[in-house]
C-alpha cells in the first residue's frame, strides 16, 4: 500500500539568498522582517506545480525563470504563493517517473531560490493530494493521513533554514467541523484525514520554525472558530489563512468584521487567494481597502494568463499585462508602493 511507502532522498537545505537576506516571523498579530519592521505580505499566486506534473505532460507550465519573476516584480509584490502536489513531491508511483521525486523537488527549489534572489518571500501550499493509491489530481476534503504528514516532513526538512518562507498546511479544508479540522477524522468518502495538529507536528519535528498558515473551514472561508480550534505550536507562529471571493461566502464587510477581524486581532491573517468572477475589480478593490485598514495580507489568484471568469487568471500574457481583474490589483499595489506601504 502507498500508505506504507517510505520516500528516501538526500535532503537539500535551502536558505534565502545571501545577496539580499530576507526574514519573516510572527510577533503577536503581525509579521516582522529581519530588521524588526512590521510588514504585510502582498502578492500573487503562481499556479502550475500542483497540476502539471500529475497531469503527465511536464513539471510546470509557463516560464518560471528570472524574466518571468521580473515581470511579477513590476507589480510591486513582495511574496509569491506556490501551490504544490504531494504525490509529485514525494515521488509516488501515480506520477510519471520523469515528473516526480527529485526532479520535481529540484524544480520547486530552483523557483524558490530565484524568487528569493529577486527579494520575494514565498509561501509553499499543499494544494493537490490524494489518499492511498489514488492519483493526486485534485483537492480533497482535507489533507490525507496517508501522505500529507510525510509531505510536510519532507518539505519542512528541505526548507528548514529558509527564513523567507511560510508553509500553508492545506489549501482549502472542507471538513464539516473544527474537531475534524484540528484532530483529523474519517471523511465523507471513507478516508482518513490528517488534522492540522498532525501537520503542524510534522513540520515542527524537523526543527523548522517558519510561520504556518492554517485555512479555515468551507474552503478557507470560515474563520469564526479558528481561534478556539487552533493547534498547539511550540514555535508560536500560526497564521490564519482566509480566501476571499465574491462568489464563495463571507464576501461582505459585515462578514469580514464578524469572522475575520476578531482573528486578525490575535494572529496574522493572510488572504492566500483573492479574486472575483465578473472580470471586474470592484470586489477586490473593496476587500483590499478593508484589509489595508486592518493590517491584513493578501495575494491575488492567480498570476496565469487564464480566463478571468472561469479560471480566475489575472494576466493576459507572461509579460504581466493585467486583464480586467488584474488591473485592479496592479494599480492598487502601485499606490501602496508609492506610499511606502510594501517592503521586504
Amino acid at each position: 500500500m502507498l500508505a506504507t511507502i517510505v520516500v528516501a532522498f538526500a535532503a537539500t537545505s535551502v536558505s534565502a539568498s545571501p545577496a539580499r537576506p530576507l526574514s519573516i516571523r510572527v510577533v503577536g498579530n503581525h509579521f516582522v522582517n529581519g530588521q524588526g519592521r512590521t510588514i504585510r505580505l502582498i502578492g500573487v499566486n503562481r499556479s502550475t506545480f500542483e497540476y502539471v506534473c500529475s497531469s503527465g505532460y511536464g513539471l510546470y507550465e509557463g516560464p518560471v525563470g528570472n524574466t518571468a519573476i521580473a515581470a511579477m516584480k513590476r507589480w510591486n509584490i513582495n511574496v509569491v504563493r506556490i501551490p504544490l502536489n504531494e504525490a509529485c513531491w514525494l515521488g509516488l508511483p501515480t506520477v510519471k517517473p520523469r515528473y516526480r521525486g527529485r526532479v520535481y523537488r529540484n524544480a520547486v527549489i530552483g523557483f524558490v531560490r530565484r524568487l528569493h534572489a529577486a527579494g520575494l518571500y514565498t509561501i509553499l501550499d499543499l494544494h493537490w493530494n490524494a489518499p492511498g493509491s489514488q492519483p493526486a489530481d485534485s483537492q480533497q476534503f482535507m489533507a490525507d493521513a496517508d501522505h500529507s504528514p510525510a509531505f510536510w516532513s519532507s518539505v519542512a526538512s528541505t526548507f528548514r533554514n529558509d527564513r523567507a518562507m511560510l508553509f500553508d498546511a492545506y489549501n482549502e479544508p472542507r471538513m464539516l467541523g473544527w474537531g475534524c479540522w484540528r484532530n483529523g477524522c474519517t471523511t465523507p468518502d471513507g478516508r482518513r484525514a490528517a488534522g492540522m495538529q498532525e501537520l503542524v507536528n510534522a513540520i515542527r519535528a524537523t526543527g523548522a520554525k517558519q510561520p504556518i498558515m492554517l485555512g479555515g473551514l468551507g474552503g478557507a472561508i470560515a474563520l469564526y472558530g479558528w481561534l478556539a480550534a487552533r493547534p498547539r505550536d511550540p514555535a508560536r507562529a500560526l497564521v490564519a489563512s482566509f480566501h476571499s471571493y465574491n462568489f464563495a461566502g463571507c464576501s461582505s464587510e459585515e462578514c469580514w468584521n464578524a469572522s475575520v477581524l476578531p482573528v486578525a486581532q490575535k494572529v496574522p491573517v493572510v488572504t492566500g487567494e483573492m479574486t472575483e468572477d465578473d472580470c471586474g475589480h470592484a470586489y477586490i478593490d473593496t476587500y483590499m481597502a478593508w484589509a489595508d485598514a486592518h493590517g491584513i495580507s493578501y495575494l491575488g489568484w492567480t498570476w496565469n494568463p487564464w480566463d478571468c471568469a472561469s479560471a480566475h487568471g489575472m494576466i493576459l500574457d507572461w509579460n504581466g499585462t493585467p486583464n480586467s481583474v488584474g488591473i485592479g490589483l496592479r494599480d492598487h499595489l502601485a499606490t501602496l508602493a508609492d506610499e511606502g506601504a510594501i517592503g521586504p
